[in-house]
């Protein structure tokens, strides 16, 4: 049943055997997990938002990412941009903080998944806080 759905699900998904996509949901891995929404905006800029979760609290993230070609196929891209992000963690603390982006993705052609590898550098504003190095992650999302 399993594979009939997922066989179905893809012959319906244009993205499944092209080497671009619109729109692409899933999850983002690092030290711990975040939910990940990326959509195309324009040819070379897309949005995403991410949800982060971990032992410290969570933390919603939105991105504007410039897109450019890696390989002549056109799977493989480079992309920066900016961001702004709120966090809220333990102890009622609630931070807003600005983050940069830089990262590679990658578009399976026979499969309509998308992976991307990415550093969100950020600085939160409150004292105690500051510059985060350590934010990014692994992407896996289902293209569509």
């Amino acid at each position: 049943m399993a594979v009939l759905l997922t066989t179905m699900a893809t012959a319906q998904n244009k993205t499944a055997h092209s080497l671009e996509y619109k729109t692409a949901a899933g999850i983002k891995v690092w030290d711990g997990v975040g939910l990940s929404l990326k959509t195309f905006i324009q040819d070379k800029a897309a949005l995403e938002f991410i949800g982060f979760f971990n032992s410290a609290g969570a933390r919603i993230t939105g991105l504007y990412e410039f897109h450019g070609d890696l390989n002549t196929e056109g799977n493989l891209k480079w992309y920066i941009g900016p961001g702004a992000h709120v966090g809220f963690y333990k102890g009622n603390n609630t931070l807003v903080g600005i983050d940069g982006v830089v990262g590679l993705d990658y578009k399976f052609n026979e499969l309509p998944l998308n992976i991307s590898l990415d550093w969100q550098p950020s600085f939160e504003f409150s004292k105690g806080y500051g510059f985060a190095g350590g934010w990014g992650g692994l992407g896996i999302r289902y293209t569509f």
